[in-house]
């Protein structure tokens, strides 16, 4: 039988045409479900029609709670709640990395200002802050001095949210002005760009430059023992090339973006991605049948 497919999303960009294109090449039965218009009922499960659900929201509360009840309902998500857990906050990333003894930079966690400052100046200058939650290389800071380290701590109680309460501090990374996307899917490494910039952020939504990167049996073992630290999925991660400790996983993203890699690549990504949202479908249906 046909698995019904939803694909949770906040709009249409360029990555969700992609996926409905590979949907609609596979003939696979699907609905789109705008994360704006939706509501759940949350003592009534009125999902049951769909065999699997790819979660494509912009919003990263949004995206955990929906899979957080579609886990309680029994419903298989690309990607899981937990997954969304790990990956959508930088601490909970780094902590399953350490734990998975996988290499990242160094990284501190401070609670006050004043102990923010005191990380900061035991680690040395420069450190980089950022935000727990966030994407596209929002908010990051590079600190490269004292007087800019209190200036920025000062703006970041100011302005008062919780996620500029707790303070993540990473040491600067010296890359080779480039750093390493990962695109992983499943138990596959299936592709990787460098991303080139002259600015520190190398991200390629702050214009940073993709080309293509060989996927080495170095790479490939770090970024699937790191896919498994949180969870495995559809993933990409950030790696550093640090110039003594070798590669370093810095970030894992859940809901990924890869318009600009197809064609450096030479991967059909979104097919990929389809492929392995039919088979989290089979199995993950059969597993509903078998449990009820």
């Amino acid at each position: 039988m046909t698995p019904k497919v939803g694909l949770l999303l906040s709009r249409i960009r360029v990555e969700e045409k992609l996926l409905i294109q590979a949907l609609n090449r596979r003939g696979v039965n699907y609905d789109t479900i705008d994360d704006r218009r939706v509501i759940f009922d949350i003592q009534n499960n009125g999902w049951n029609s769909y065999d699997v659900i790819v979660e494509r929201c912009v919003s990263h509360s949004r995206a955990l709670y929906a899979l957080l009840l579609f886990r309680d309902w029994g419903i298989p998500t690309v990607n899981t709640y937990e997954v969304a857990e790990n990956c959508g906050n930088k601490l909970l990333t780094t902590s399953a990395l350490v734990r998975a003894r996988i290499p990242t930079p160094l990284t501190k966690i401070a609670f006050t200002p004043q102990s923010a400052l005191e990380a900061i100046e035991e680690m040395g200058y420069p450190v980089v802050l950022k935000p727990g939650v966030g994407s596209w290389g929002r908010l990051l800071s590079k600190i490269n001095d004292r007087e800019a380290a209190e200036t920025v701590l000062e703006h970041k109680q100011v302005l008062g949210s919780y996620h500029h309460s707790i303070y993540y501090i990473q040491e600067y990374i010296h890359k080779p002005g480039r750093d390493i996307r990962v695109f992983v899917v499943g138990d596959e490494t299936i592709c990787a760009i460098y991303r080139d910039s002259e600015h520190w952020i190398t991200n390629t939504a702050r214009g940073g430059k993709a080309s293509n990167c060989p996927v080495t049996p170095e790479l490939n073992e770090l970024c699937l023992a790191s896919a498994r630290a949180v969870g495995g999925g559809v993933l990409a991660l950030d790696v550093f090339e640090d110039p003594d400790r070798g590669l370093l996983v810095n970030e894992i993203n859940y809901t990924m973006e890869f318009r600009n890699s197809i064609d450096t690549t030479g991967v059909d990504i979104p097919a990929k991605v389809v492929d392995y949202v039919l088979d989290v479908a089979k199995n993950g249906g059969e597993r509903r049948r078998v449990s009820g």
